[in-house]
């Protein structure tokens, strides 16, 4: 059973930036994808971006490109979410979840681990 612990968030204000990790309790990343997911108050989870270990390719959700970055390091089982210009809209729980899958999907229904989240509350 992989353990994710997700760490960083905190209050920003607007135009900021914060730096999410995500440690694994396993060497995962080498062979699972690895997403992270937001909740913003009141609605349902949502899609922010993902890595695949099969390509390394990335993945973004529309509203958070060129603004977010996901990375890994796998000799740390650590992955990582940098955020800047950081909106008040960006306001949410944020988790990290891994995928056995070979492809990259959008649905949390596929990840078959999560984190506990960290909370990201963005001021105006």
């Amino acid at each position: 059973q992989v353990h994710l612990e997700e760490s960083g968030g905190g209050l920003v204000q607007a135009g900021g930036s914060l730096r999410l990790s995500c440690a694994a309790s396993e060497h995962t990343l080498t062979y699972n994808n690895i997403a992270w997911f937001r909740q913003p108050p009141g609605r349902e989870r949502e899609f922010v971006s993902a890595r695949s270990f099969l390509t390394n390719g990335t993945y973004y959700a529309d509203s958070v490109t060129g603004r977010f970055t996901i990375s890994t390091d796998n000799a740390r089982n650590t992955a990582y979410l940098q955020m800047n210009s950081l909106k008040p809209e960006d306001t949410a729980v944020y988790y990290c979840a891994e995928d056995e899958s070979v492809y990259i999907s959008r649905d949390p229904n596929s990840y078959e681990y999560w984190g506990q989240g960290t909370q990201v509350t963005v001021s105006s």
